[in-house]
């Protein structure tokens, strides 16, 4: 499977509406490469990803911070803080991505959990590995993706004003919905989350590289002189720097398939199980938004990031209250982890099919 490029539309400048690069052409072998190196590594040499797994603050392992900073800040500086205030007019988008994520997203993930392990699975494992399965997969759908979503969005050339919003948005409510949501679920009133893991990973992964990237491009504009200059400017910057972006997303996958070699390797059946109610919500809910996006008529530069915004998930959220509520070894806390390994295939598989079907869709429009 590879990304292919977009059939040609009329849009405005875009750094990304370029052709691709050999990298992201066939990104999905690399992720694969990636994928066994992380599991080889992680077995063959377990210290130095122990080492690395140590390097946390709030349960956010900062390196693997530096990286999706890396992979975020390219986005950023595309980011036009002048158009934010034409967001309303093309309120399509932002009501799908909550409507998915907050109305259906959470329910169906705890539907498909006791379907598969009350039901289909229950005889392959305890009960009480059951009830903490669920318990992770419910955490998984409750909280909506805020840093890796930047990624899938510039994978698809999507508006990154208008992704910025919906992540924006997505985070604001998580701040009040999450515990509630979760509590409802689990059938568990006083459940803890850890805002320092929730605000410190709102901030490192999209306030400091927002700043960043409206900084760059402010100093982009502003030396050009002329505003069609200026534009330009920031295409080729966003350009040379895209290639860091896909590295950091390589060296990413390699550091979380790493973190979980032994386990991977150790209980394959228990990581298929889990695995497999991940995989058919992901492709349920991308089905969901981005069929209701093509009925609304959205144009896909919108479309397709309020798609893989509902699909994907705040894993470092999840990880921490499974943790903090189930414990390190629980069945819960395996849940989570086993999300993050589905997640970064999966997300690829549905990147491809958005920009293979591009042409479904209304004509992008210009912000």
């Amino acid at each position: 499977m590879s990304i292919d490029p977009a059939p040609t539309y009329e849009a405005p400048a875009d750094p990304m509406a370029g052709g691709i690069g050999f990298f992201e052409k066939w990104l999905s072998i690399w992720v694969g490469l990636c994928i066994m190196a992380g599991i080889g590594l992680g077995n063959i040499a377990p210290g130095i990803f122990e080492t690395l797994v140590g390097l946390e603050y709030a349960s956010v392992n900062l390196v693997v911070a530096v990286l999706i900073w890396a992979m975020v800040y390219p986005m950023m500086v595309n980011v036009d803080f002048s158009s934010l205030r034409h967001i309303g007019d093309r309120p399509k988008g932002l009501v799908i991505t909550l409507v998915i994520n907050w109305l259906i997203k959470p329910f169906s993930m705890a539907a498909l959990g006791v379907l598969f392990f009350e039901v289909l699975f229950a005889d392959m494992i305890s009960p009480k590995d059951a009830t903490e399965y669920i318990g992770g997969l419910i955490l998984l759908g409750a909280a909506p993706c805020t840093a890796m979503v930047f990624v899938w969005s510039q994978l698809t050339r999507g508006d990154a004003t208008y992704t910025l919003v919906q992540v924006s948005v997505n985070d604001v409510i998580m701040i009040f919905a999450f515990a509630p949501i979760v509590a409802l679920l689990l059938g568990v009133t006083d459940i803890s989350v850890p805002w320092e893991t929730l605000l410190l990973s709102v901030g490192l992964y999209v306030v400091i590289p927002l700043i960043a990237g409206y900084l760059t491009r402010r100093f982009l504009v502003r030396h050009a002189g002329r505003t069609e200059d200026g534009e330009r400017a920031v295409a080729r910057f966003v350009s040379g720097v895209k290639p860091f972006s896909v590295l950091g997303l390589l060296a990413t996958v390699v550091l979380l398939f790493g973190f979980q070699g032994t386990t991977i390797l150790d209980r394959p059946l228990v990581i298929a199980l889990i695995a497999a109610p991940l995989i058919i919500q992901s492709y349920g809910i991308f089905v969901i938004a981005y069929a209701a996006a093509w009925m609304w008529r959205v144009p896909f530069n919108v479309a397709a990031p309020c798609a893989l915004i509902g699909t994907s998930n705040f894993f470092e959220l999840a990880v921490a209250v499974a943790i903090s509520v189930f414990g390190l070894d629980s069945g819960a806390a395996l849940a989570t982890v086993v999300g993050v390994l589905v997640e970064v295939p999966v997300m690829l598989s549905l990147v491809a099919f958005a920009n293979r079907t591009r042409a479904f869709f209304p004509a992008n429009e210009a912000h």
